[in-house]
């Protein structure tokens, strides 16, 4: 008698033993150690968590839609400014662009330069075309 998994279809794998991969999972262990602990080959527990990897991206992505009316804005995160350097102190600092949703969620993500193109692009990929947009006035 073969044990139906109910989560993995077509697998070859016990549910009690899937279960417990994700319990492991959950406890941040690498492969290895879950490969190890569970009996089971390390390629086949890659593939399974990159499956579930997939799986809790594409749910979070469903989860956090950044609609109606959205703040933008960017800030510079680092040491104190460097006597000198021109250019709102930036010199040396990470940039920092958020999406805030008045009463709801944030989404933050660190920008390689704030440049009309870079920003425009995360606004464009999170925020729907129907939103309300509230930014201080900087042009990018």
């Amino acid at each position: 008698m073969t044990v139906k998994n109910k989560y993995a279809n077509r697998s070859k794998i016990p549910e009690a033993k899937f279960r417990e991969l994700i319990r492991l999972f959950a406890l941040n262990l690498d492969t290895t150690q879950i490969a190890v602990l569970t009996g089971l080959t390390r390629n086949t527990v890659n593939r399974f968590l990159k499956c579930l990897r997939k799986r809790i991206a594409q749910y979070c992505e469903e989860q956090s839609p950044l609609s109606g009316e959205v703040e933008v804005d960017e800030s510079f995160f680092g040491s104190r400014r460097v006597k000198g350097k021109r250019g709102r102190g930036a010199f040396g600092k990470t940039i920092v662009f958020g999406l805030f949703k008045r009463n709801g969620k944030v989404y933050t993500e660190i920008v390689p330069n704030g440049s009309k193109d870079t920003l425009q692009g995360i606004i464009r990929g999170k925020v729907p075309l129907e939103s309300v947009i509230y930014s201080d006035g900087w042009r990018s």
